[in-house]
């Protein structure tokens, strides 16, 4: 059964002085402030940006990717924690994402892994949404 989520962002104002927030629907689990600040420079002050929610979406759906595909290979993992870092560079947009993923499998070895890791990376769809970006990985056990 396919599944629809929902979010909405509200804007006030030009790219650079104005602002906005986004807010989760589907959850219900908040609002959150956006600026162009909060984009493009190093500190976001509180406030979130459309990299930040993506990096969000992207280490969720890798680790769970990650997780259903070493279980079906008979080797659940004990635990995955994925980082994803979404770098932005005003006037170009999103020019890459890394992952970065370390995870507890009780009876696989280091290849075993990177392949698993590998595999992950290419199928999980928000890796596949955002297959116009180039995707890094970096994973090991722990």
């Amino acid at each position: 059964m396919a599944t629809t989520r929902t979010a909405n962002a509200h804007w006030e104002g030009s790219l650079m002085q104005g602002s906005g927030q986004v807010s989760l629907d589907s959850s219900g689990l908040g609002k959150y402030d956006v600026t162009w600040a909060s984009r493009a420079e190093d500190e976001p002050n509180g406030r979130t940006s459309p990299e930040e929610l993506i990096a969000a979406a992207h280490s969720t759906c890798y680790s769970m990717a990650l997780s259903h595909g070493l279980a079906q290979a008979g080797t659940p993992p004990q635990t995955v924690d994925t980082k994803a870092d979404v770098t932005f560079q005003p006037g170009e947009g999103i020019t890459g994402i890394h992952l970065t993923v370390r995870a507890s499998v009780p009876g696989l070895d280091a290849d075993g892994f990177a392949a698993a890791a590998q595999n992950a990376k290419e199928n999980c769809p928000v890796s596949k949404a955002l297959a116009g970006t180039t995707i890094t990985l970096d994973a090991a056990l722990v």
